[in-house]
């Protein structure tokens, strides 16, 4: 719900690639971890309809809110600073989840997450940027 009320730093076409990048890059890596070496999985072992509310209503809002915000200046302490802080929200947020039974760790430790959402963060913005790209291209091609 937050996502409504922060400012939008973002276009629309922006929001909706990054979204459904995020998604596919999260799904892909979901089938490999959680269903095929089962490290963690969503409420139940396998695939379970009730996983679709984490994963439709966490990862796309918390996509939006860490590329929205994301240092648009070249400030390397402050980006470094900036993905150590949503970092460190995000292992919270999982933390919790796993106090709460929504989330489940056969095998994987909450430091590997620690360790894999910086380089997950840095993905997500190298499709915006990519996706920027791609829409400044077109344009000019027009």
């Amino acid at each position: 719900m937050i996502c409504f009320l922060v400012p939008r730093r973002l276009s629309w076409i922006e929001i909706l690639v990054t979204t459904l990048f995020g998604l596919y890059f999260e799904a892909l890596v979901n089938v490999y971890l959680d269903l095929k070496y089962d490290l963690y999985g969503v409420f139940n072992k396998g695939v379970d309809w009730a996983g679709l509310i984490p994963h439709f209503g966490m990862y796309p809002a918390l996509s939006y809110l860490v590329l929205n915000f994301y240092p648009r200046d070249k400030n390397i302490t402050r980006i470094i600073v900036y993905l150590l802080a949503w970092t460190i929200f995000s292992v919270a947020y999982e933390c919790i989840s796993r106090a709460t039974d929504v989330l489940y760790y056969n095998g994987w430790r909450w430091w590997y997450s620690a360790i894999v959402y910086p380089l997950i963060f840095l993905i997500l913005w190298y499709n915006l940027k990519f996706t920027r790209w791609v829409i400044k291209k077109s344009l000019s091609a027009d």
